[in-house]
């Protein structure tokens, strides 16, 4: 008895007393209008004093008020006067709702054992009670890829919206491609064995690369075979040879690029993305003429070699979108989860260095939505298209006028509280009392 009653105690502390998640909107029914504001369109465009009309989830009017005239007394409408209206953003490759603390290894379900796991889906080990997820809506991030990791194939992403109570409301599209780690063509020594801790050839390379032709070889001869044992992997695989699926290739050097780049012509597989892509703009000309995307690394990061210029990582959006590649920001890396809801500040960052406003935010609208293959329903504000959207006060890639007021997914008026807000409100008003 004495250890139930300790039992409960401690379920009591851990459940009994966290904050709990909010609540997803309900469904917009009915019809409502924003006015006033300068809309960014997420395609280039932009309408200075906009009237927006919002029905059942859609965008039913995306209009110029100087120019179109429209009847808004029947409806529900927002002034947005002197505020800006953006297309949701959208982060890519993302571990969001897959881990929550990594030092709570209960919580981390981001990777499987084993090289080779095309069939594992990360989409039902999404949280949508995520802190770190709801952390994001403020600052306008309100879709995400979310993508497993590690292995040689590390699984099949997801994407889904950043509102809901679980995986299957949250999902936009399921199982939109596979994740594929290239093997570096350099290694860095071990330093903890002696070795000198500089980049020397990886030796293993080719060897590393005939496992993956072996491993796609292997999937077709079973995609052409008859009665034979059912193979998951395999099986995962199919739609990368009939186009339903994408091949995301994770690399960054430029011989990897390169190879990566010939292997899916020479396999047949229909439809491939860069991810990471440190020395794509080497090789961007390779890349437009096969009509290849790039989810290009965190724009906040050091250069990775000690002759690069120290801005590169900054430029690289710059030298793609000039070379015509379609490109669009992610932020893997070190405390990726905490660090997504940057993405518009990432964006904000090119445009120091050389893109203009309209094209940063077509990397994390637009762009990132073609290469998810939303972009029919997400990524722009155009008629016909969800109403994934919100206002903020001031330019929503400046870290000092992103503020949010309303935030929409798919019409649905979302709650912009999360776990940081509250602690800003309880202590703000604690400091307040002892003044």
């Amino acid at each position: 008895m004495k250890n139930k009653t300790i039992y409960i105690v401690l379920l009591l502390l851990t459940f009994g007393f966290s904050n709990a998640q909010q609540t997803p909107a309900k469904k917009q029914i009915g019809t409502f209008a924003i006015k006033g504001a300068t809309a960014h369109l997420g395609n280039g465009e932009i309408i200075e004093n906009s009237i927006i009309i919002i029905k059942d989830g859609k965008l039913l009017n995306v209009v110029d008020s100087r120019i179109v005239k429209m009847k808004l007394t029947d409806m529900d409408v927002i002034d947005a006067t002197g505020k800006h209206v953006y297309p949701g953003f959208i982060i890519p490759n993302t571990t969001l709702g897959l881990v929550e603390i990594d030092a709570v290894r209960a919580t981390d379900d981001d990777s499987e054992l084993g090289s080779w796991n095309p069939h594992i889906r990360s989409l039902i080990a999404y949280n949508t009670e995520s802190k770190v997820v709801e952390s994001m809506r403020p600052n306008g991030v309100l879709l995400a890829q979310i993508t497993p990791r590690g292995g040689r194939l590390s699984g099949t992403s997801s994407i889904v919206q950043l509102d809901a109570w679980n995986w299957e409301d949250a999902v936009v599209k399921e199982d939109d491609g596979i994740h594929l780690n290239w093997p570096s063509s350099f290694s860095r020594g071990r330093w903890w064995l002696g070795e000198d801790s500089g980049m020397k050839p990886n030796k293993n390379y080719e060897k590393q690369v005939k496992e993956i032709t072996d491993f796609f070889n292997a999937t077709k001869a079973y995609a052409k075979g008859t009665n034979q044992t059912l193979n998951l992997p395999y099986e995962a695989t199919e739609g990368l040879f009939d186009g339903s699926k994408k091949l995301y290739i994770h690399v960054d050097d430029e011989k990897g690029i390169i190879d990566a780049v010939n292997f899916t012509q020479e396999n047949g597989v229909k439809n491939m993305t860069i991810v990471g892509g440190y020395d794509a703009y080497k090789v961007a000309d390779l890349l437009k003429q096969h009509n290849i995307s790039v989810l290009l690394q965190r724009v906040h990061s050091r250069p990775g070699q000690t002759d690069d210029d120290y801005d590169l990582p900054f430029k690289m959006a710059k030298l793609l979108v000039d070379k015509g590649v379609v490109v669009a920001l992610e932020g893997s890396g070190q405390m990726e989860r905490m660090n997504a809801r940057n993405l518009p500040f990432y964006a904000g960052t090119t445009v120091a260095h050389g893109l203009s406003k309209e094209q940063a935010l077509q990397l994390i609208t637009l762009n990132t939505a073609k290469i998810l293959g939303i972009d029919a329903n997400y990524g722009s504000l155009e008629e016909g298209k969800s109403a994934t959207l919100f206002i903020s006060e001031g330019d929503a890639l400046d870290m000092r006028t992103n503020i949010i007021s309303h935030a929409f997914i798919d019409g649905r008026l979302i709650s912009l509280e999360t776990h940081q807000t509250e602690l800003w409100k309880r202590y703000s008003e604690k400091f307040e009392q002892q003044n």
